[in-house]
Parts: structure tokens; C-alpha cells; sequence
């Protein structure tokens, strides 16, 4: 199993965490445009825990990154770089969050709320019963429902979308099961925010004013938590910057100015 992709030529200084957790391979488009110009390394998770995560990652920069790294971390990705910042700050000498999750549990009831308000009534209707459909799924037939469910939300993540392909590797219905409800208790605890408190490096949030994650929900809580924190907020942009008619040329000129 392939736990991590190379792009460009060495030093690999920069590391890009994908989505999910469970559906690996969503960062390669940003790992083949900056590679023209500097090492990319795109780390694959596929621990089960939270922890295990976070220590996979620790093991595939120690490996193979020269540290410190800037780590770019995109939706659950950005949760993950942030844990790892705190936990291994000599590691990480830039922290770069792209369409982060909010930080607190106030904001969450608003996501869903956002995604079935742009969404035809059918779609909707299907995005209601994904649990039952996960439930009666057999074992052996849950990535496949899990891989349906991404395709449909992401309708209501775009603003207005370039053509594109899924670049998702494979989905991992237990893996996101099991970690996303690891991160979800330590959010609704408090202990997610905390853990900004151990981070020194610079952070900086880019944000599409489109996403359906509301920009509040990370913006006010790290600027209250983390010293060296700047946000940026995208406009005409969803949840995949790299992927938006309008913000692409914009959201690669910002990444550029924040590696040099």
C-alpha cells in the first residue's frame, strides 16, 4: 500500500494533508502545480484513530520531508495539520489551513443547513438517508455507498467549478467512521481549540466565502487562540479552491507568496 506520493525534485519541504478521513489522494492537483517549483510530498492516512493518524504522519515527514516543513492541510486535513503542529511544533515551521472545519461547535449546525439549502429536493433527500443507507449495508459494500456520498455534497460546495476528475484514491468508510468520531469529541469538548495554544509557527487560514463551512467558525476561534494567525477569505470560492473558475489563479498566488 503506497502511504505517500512524491512530486518535484528533493528537498521535499512541503507536505499536503488531504481530506476525509478516509477518502486519501484529494491533494494531488496542489502537489502537481507546486512541484514545478519546489518538493511536495503528499502524505496517504490510512490509521483508524485519531492517533494513529497523527503518528502515521509524523513517521512519513520524518522520513521522508526535510523539517521544518510548511504543512498544508485542506478540510479534515486542516484538523489534522493543526493536531500535528501542536503535538510536534519543531516539525512544522508554517502552518497553512485551507477550507477548515470550524473550530468550535456552535458553527456546525450551519454546514448541513448551508449544503441542503443549495441543494434540489432528490439530492436532498438522499444526502437524509445516507445513515440508514450505511447501516444496511453490508461490510463489504459500505466504501461504496461512502464513496457516493462525497460526489453529492460537493454540489453544494462549489461556486462555480473548472471540469474536473475525483481524485480520491479510495474511500475508507471505517477509517472516516472512526477518526472523524475521535475529532468530533475532542471539538465539542473544547480540546480541539486548545491544542492552538502549543502552536508557535506562523498559521495562516485561506477560506472560499462559498464554502459551506462557515469562515466564522475558523476565523474568530484561532485569532482569539493562535499568536502569528492571518485569515484570508476567497471570494466567488467553495470548499476546493484549485478546482473554482474565479479563485484558482488567486488561491495559487497566495500559496506561492506563503512558500517563498
Amino acid at each position: 500500500m503506497q502511504t505517500i506520493r512524491k512530486y518535484g525534485n528533493p528537498p521535499f519541504s512541503i507536505a499536503l494533508i488531504h481530506g476525509g478521513p478516509g477518502a486519501p489522494g484529494e491533494m494531488a492537483p496542489v502537489a502537481k502545480e507546486l512541484s514545478g517549483d519546489y518538493g511536495v510530498l503528499e502524505p496517504l492516512q490510512y490509521a483508524n484513530t485519531l492517533s494513529g493518524q497523527i503518528n502515521q504522519l509524523k513517521q512519513q515527514v520524518k522520513g521522508s520531508a526535510i523539517t521544518p516543513v510548511t504543512l498544508i492541510g485542506w478540510s479534515w486535513g486542516a484538523w489534522l495539520s493543526f493536531l500535528f503542529t501542536a503535538q510536534n511544533p519543531s516539525y512544522v515551521k508554517k502552518l497553512i489551513l485551507i477550507g477548515s472545519g470550524p473550530f468550535e461547535e456552535k458553527y456546525v449546525p450551519e454546514i448541513m443547513q448551508t449544503r441542503l439549502g443549495r441543494l434540489p429536493e432528490k439530492d436532498r433527500e438522499r444526502i437524509k438517508s445516507f445513515p440508514q443507507l450505511i447501516n444496511n449495508a453490508k461490510d463489504n459494500e459500505k466504501d461504496k455507498v461512502f464513496c457516493q456520498f462525497g460526489p453529492l455534497l460537493a454540489k453544494a460546495d462549489f461556486y462555480n467549478p473548472l471540469p474536473h476528475e475525483d481524485d480520491i484514491i479510495e474511500c475508507q468508510y471505517d477509517v472516516y467512521e472512526s477518526v472523524w468520531g475521535d475529532a468530533k469529541e475532542i471539538r465539542s469538548t473544547g480540546k480541539l481549540l486548545e491544542y492552538g495554544k502549543k502552536i508557535t509557527c506562523p498559521v495562516i487560514a485561506i477560506h472560499g466565502d462559498y464554502d459551506p463551512h462557515p469562515s466564522e467558525g475558523v476565523r474568530e476561534p484561532l485569532a482569539k487562540t493562535i499568536k502569528d494567525f492571518r485569515f484570508v477569505l476567497l471570494e466567488k470560492c467553495g470548499h476546493k479552491p484549485w478546482y473554482e473558475k474565479e479563485a484558482k489563479d488567486q488561491f495559487y498566488e497566495l500559496l506561492r507568496q506563503e512558500l517563498k
